[in-house]
């Protein structure tokens, strides 16, 4: 498929990222006048039902009240700083109505042999009646005195002006408005892309997508053989394993790996950590964790998340994360060519990669993916301490990933 094809061009934004404040791209056509302002609080773990509510009404994922809830109640890094942590703010219009809301989820991370608390965003929503008050949300989270590190990794074109307002940088390494995607499953893809494309053009008469899927599958396979971005297969010699938890190998693996990383900004990933970051996808059998062992050591791994679109009938896996002792990334080719061939063996549409570091683009560019441009830079950055935040503006002091920030939560 060449670069021009409108593929590349047109597809919707809702088949991207999964944006935390998406509620512009709704109509807004009804928006009520607002008479009072909204009364600004902390948020409680009893507001989940409405903000829940809030979220489904504007495109936003929602969790149950135990996934929720565990962001916080399960996280290591909560459960250190303890209950004087703020879970985000909320927005209280007339009857004690939620009409915005904002996440803040506690996570470590350590630099240059100093561990720093970081603060990162989750779910920014506000009814488009009380848009313009948005920002208040934003100024709560950037006020806090006891957070080193601030992160947002799933800032989107509504927001990320707000977030450059205080002064949040994106950050400096990586491809973090591109996508890098493989297409594993022709058919269910074309689907969900006519689907996507018919609901963008607001074409409600178009032929039904699983029968328009059959042409256009057809045409995007013979592209992609043409142009060498078909699936190769795995004839790799490496051994890679599938794991189904996060083993005591991780936190020997993590102890060896923030000794020789410890120049760089690292997200503490112990055991525990992973245990609580991926707990529901694991049981929702959404995550691969692939790893690669020498002796009984690891020697790498890397994970991948299920993040289907259901709106458009979309199954996707990302690639949310790599880690390795090798400082060549080697692993990182045979650990992919898994996870693409497994996701054409159990029917998955395509795999995707956000954000590629500097590292890894070669080996992402020699397996040949599809591109496109996403609307924002997705991850943002700012550190309260300014000897920090003039060391993070060197590239090389950064390893992000999709780990990072609520990105995979």
């Amino acid at each position: 498929m060449s670069e021009r094809f409108s593929l590349t061009e047109v597809w919707p934004k809702g088949l991207g990222t999964r944006s935390r404040s998406d509620g512009d791209r709704l109509q807004t056509a009804g928006r009520q006048k607002v008479e009072r302002p909204p009364h600004l609080r902390e948020a409680t773990f009893e507001d989940h039902v409405q903000i829940a509510a809030l979220e489904s009404q504007y495109g936003l994922d929602s969790k149950s009240y135990e996934e929720w809830k565990h962001l916080w109640t399960g996280n290591p890094a909560y459960l250190q700083v303890g209950t004087h942590w703020p879970i985000g703010w909320v927005l209280e219009a007339e009857n004690k109505r939620i009409v915005g809301y904002l996440g803040n989820i506690p996570l470590w991370c350590e630099f240059q042999a100093r561990q720093l608390l970081a603060a990162a965003t989750y779910a920014w929503v506000v009814d488009s009646s009380y848009r313009s008050y948005s920002i208040l949300l934003l100024d709560c989270y950037f006020s806090q005195k006891n957070v080193d590190l601030y992160l947002s990794t799933t800032v989107n074109s509504q927001s990320s002006k707000a977030f450059q307002a205080f002064n949040s940088t994106p950050v400096p390494v990586g491809a973090w408005n591109q996508s890098a995607f493989w297409i594993t499953h022709y058919r269910g893809f074309a689907a969900s892309w006519i689907r996507a494309t018919s609901t963008s053009a607001g074409l409600r008469k178009l032929a039904p997508a699983s029968f328009l899927s059959y042409p256009v599958s057809a045409g995007l396979f013979l592209l992609d053989s043409w142009t060498g971005r078909a699936v190769p297969a795995d004839r790799s010699e490496a051994k890679v394993e599938c794991c189904t938890h996060f083993d005591h190998r991780f936190g020997v693996f993590w102890e060896e790996l923030r000794r020789r990383k410890s120049d760089r900004l690292l997200s503490v990933r112990t055991s525990q950590v992973l245990e609580w970051h991926f707990r529901y996808a694991l049981g929702r059998d959404g995550v691969w964790i692939l790893t690669v062992s020498q002796g009984s050591d690891l020697a790498a791994y890397s994970i991948f998340c299920r993040q289907d679109n259901p709106r458009f009938g979309l199954k996707r896996m990302r690639f949310i994360d790599f880690q390795t002792l090798d400082p060549s990334a080697a692993w990182l080719r045979p650990m992919f060519l898994r996870a693409l061939n497994r996701c054409k063996e159990e029917r998955i549409h395509m795999l995707e990669g956000i954000g590629i570091g500097l590292p890894q683009r070669a080996i992402f560019s020699d397996l040949v993916p599809h591109q496109r441009t996403l609307p924002s830079w997705l991850y943002f950055y700012k550190a309260r301490d300014p000897r920090i935040d003039q060391s993070l503006t060197d590239p090389a002091v950064w390893d992000p990933t999709g780990f990072d920030g609520d990105s995979s939560l």
